[in-house]
């Protein structure tokens, strides 16, 4: 198993989790075969929180993909939500690009902090320099593929963390809904993103067709479209679904509804690289626009 092998894997059986979860993936892809298009991912977002003791952050998500051939491509601040962001590129074309971001956790009020800490603190141990080798040597030793593959799904799917109490995650909503929902959902997927792009079919070969065949369909979408036409980046999602959470409440186990994912679309446009003066398409990302797709999260 190669490292591209191995990534592969991993991000089919994220999706098989993700595409159970959000009931607008299925539609989309009904949409899209019925079209006779192509689903193409074009990145993948998770969130985590950006804390010291113990250790966590964007390097908590970023390190075993790192070991595995990704590498950092831009970093993205976005001050009015304590967030930041950084973006990797893939070690092969045929894999998605990664967002990975955090929340500054030093830039809340001490209430919130202290919250927060009453889960954080409570964070699993980080994964080990032994692993993140063996991820980055995979080819070596086959065998041990499949069982490296179920730690790291893992890692991105169990919560790293106990329950919350619903107080906490009802508090720091109203400080941050970036924070409630990862308080609730750890380091898992918070979306999927259809490349418009790689359609590859005429009556889908836009943002506004794509999005009208969703509407059509039933599918819920985000009002505005991010990008004007004709730009290098214009995106939109479908609404977030919401989901049954575990959470504590004095000191008892339940649940409560909140929001998970959504599914994103994005359709890229052309740059001139300054230094050749050739065209090509633009692969990053814009901070502006994303400032607003972080809110398709926050619940209403």
């Amino acid at each position: 198993m190669t490292n591209i092998d191995f990534l592969h894997e991993l991000f089919a059986r994220l999706l098989i989790t993700y595409r159970e979860l959000v009931s607008y993936v299925r539609d989309y892809e009904q949409v899209v075969n019925a079209a006779g298009g192509t689903f193409v991912n074009d990145h993948i977002a998770f969130r985590t929180f950006a804390w010291q003791q113990p250790a966590a952050g964007i390097s908590a998500i970023a390190r075993p993909f790192e070991a595995l051939g990704y590498r950092a491509a831009a970093c993205y601040q976005f001050p009015e939500k304590h967030l930041a962001a950084q973006h990797l590129e893939p070690p092969a074309a045929d894999l998605p690009k990664l967002f990975i971001s955090e929340l500054q956790t030093w830039q809340l009020d001490g209430a919130s902090r202290n919250r927060l800490a009453r889960s954080l603190d409570q964070h699993r141990p980080p994964l080990a320099t032994g692993f993140l080798q063996q991820l980055a040597h995979v080819e070596e030793d086959p065998d041990q593929g499949e069982e490296l593959l179920e730690t790291l799904l893992a890692h991105l799917q169990r919560r790293p963390w106990p329950a919350p109490d619903r107080s906490d995650v009802l508090s720091v909503s109203g400080i941050s809904q970036y924070a409630a929902w990862v308080l609730l959902h750890g380091y898992n997927v918070n979306h999927f993103t259809a490349l418009i792009n790689a359609h590859g079919v005429e009556e889908l070969a836009t943002i506004e067709k794509t999005v009208e065949a969703l509407s059509l369909a039933g599918v819920p979408m985000k009002a505005k479209i991010e990008g004007a036409a004709g730009s290098r980046l214009r995106q939109t999602t479908t609404e977030a679904v919401v989901i049954d959470v575990e959470v504590t409440d004095e000191g008892q186990s339940t649940t409560m509804p909140w929001t998970y994912a959504y599914l994103e679309l994005a359709e890229r446009g052309q740059r001139v690289d300054p230094d050749t003066g050739k065209s090509g398409r633009f692969e990053g990302f814009l901070g502006p626009q994303a400032t607003h797709l972080f809110e398709m999260t926050r619940r209403t």
